[in-house]
């Protein structure tokens, strides 16, 4: 069982709803009597308690809010660039928590199958060694399938993904970074890499049954599968796919209003 988010919000629900049911039950009958009692009879409104007012008005807020974020769409923030250059610092997305199953929130445990991960797909799933800390990569490694990385290249069963030159990228980070197009079979995406950062960080390995293989976009600078500290993912460390772009924000910076409402691929 993870404390996320999602445990304090529903949390949060039971506390009010049982408040709120509790008042209702046993206390709000009794102040209903005592109230009609010293009105002479005529009893127009009863007074609440001001923490039974804020639980009822609190309970079904909450409990659609935690719904929803348990069963249909999950907002995250991206914290750094080892996504881009489809993803930046500062972009607010949206991720589909039935893309791979309908899982019952807080212990994860999937109940209705949806679907599968497919290679190519950008996955929010929990750090395995860390379950609190939640990380976004593209899915490169299905169970079973043997990686291996050699100086940025990625070959899977022993087939070289084809890499496509695409120019170069630059911001007020990044100078001539070179860009490329990544083939997967399954998903054209565009990669990163930054060789001024010396040597890239190869990888050798078979991927475990029911685990997973990310990687980031940005090549040279994800910490990611290819790390110890991250490895293989289990299935139900899985979170969602990564659907939609709904903002773009940091501090000290214009949103970058254009990304708003881009498809994640």
């Amino acid at each position: 069982m993870t404390l996320d988010f999602s445990f304090w919000l529903l949390l949060l629900s039971v506390i009010c709803g049982v408040v709120w049911a509790v008042d209702s039950k046993f206390f709000k009958p009794r102040r209903v009597r005592q109230h009609a009692l010293d009105a002479g009879g005529n009893v127009v409104s009863v007074p609440e308690p001001l923490a039974v007012e804020y639980a009822r008005s609190f309970f079904p807020v909450l409990m659609i809010v935690f719904l929803l974020r348990a069963f249909l769409f999950e907002p995250f923030r991206i914290p750094s660039d080892s996504m881009m250059p489809g993803l930046r610092s500062g972009d607010f997305i949206f991720v589909s928590k039935y893309s791979y199953g309908i899982r019952l929130p807080i212990i994860n445990k999937t109940i209705i199958e949806t679907g599968k991960p497919q290679r190519g797909d950008v996955i929010v799933f929990r750090l395995p060694k860390d379950p609190s800390i939640n990380y976004i990569k593209r899915l490169i490694g299905l169970p079973g399938d043997h990686i291996k990385v050699v100086s940025d290249q990625v070959y899977i069963n022993g087939v070289a993904m084809t890499l496509e030159p695409q120019g170069w990228y630059s911001d007020d980070h990044y100078y001539n970074e070179p860009l490329a197009t990544e083939d997967l079979g399954t998903v054209k995406h565009l990669v990163m890499f930054l060789p001024s950062r010396g040597a890239a960080m190869d990888f050798e390995g078979v991927v475990p049954v029911g685990e997973y293989l990310f990687m980031g976009d940005n090549r040279d600078n994800s910490r990611d599968g290819r790390f110890p500290e991250v490895g293989y993912v289990p299935d139900e460390n899985l979170v969602g796919r990564a659907q939609l772009i709904w903002f773009n924000f940091r501090p000290w910076n214009m949103p970058i209003f254009s990304r708003i409402g881009t498809r994640i691929r």
